[in-house]
């Protein structure tokens, strides 16, 4: 096989490795290292990658960070239910008409999840 028959690795969207970093602090059983997040994410990222992905979600207010020797301990401010659900207000907020939104968002959902989201409306599910 020849250099040339070698696919180069395949780049992230946008935000995929902010939202795997993420995925990892959630997975973590407590505040987690930027070495420790580094091993959870796919594809082998440089430790000043994971680093500064780390630095941008602090500074966006997604994770709190604590000493801990010459480096820090990161947390998300926020479980990944609350990060979806606060992303998908900030989407509806963006918007025009919230009624259509609104409107649409159920008419697309599954039957299943139309179900459980009156349920949740009726307050018959815990959150």
């Amino acid at each position: 096989m020849s250099k040339n028959d070698i696919a180069p690795p395949a780049r992230r969207a946008r935000g995929q490795l902010e939202s795997e970093v993420l995925g990892a602090l959630w997975a973590a059983s407590g505040p987690a290292s930027a070495a420790t997040v580094r091993q959870e994410v796919d594809g082998d990222p440089a430790y000043t990658t994971v680093l500064t992905i780390l630095t941008r979600l602090h500074e966006k207010g997604l994770v709190t960070r604590e000493r801990a020797g010459r480096g820090y301990l990161y947390t998300p401010v926020r479980d990944e239910a609350g990060h979806t659900a606060a992303g998908m207000r900030a989407l509806l907020e963006k918007g025009g008409d919230r009624a259509a939104t609104l409107a649409r968002f159920v008419s697309e959902l599954p039957a299943e999840d139309e179900r459980l989201l009156e349920q949740l409306l009726r307050g018959d599910v815990g959150s």
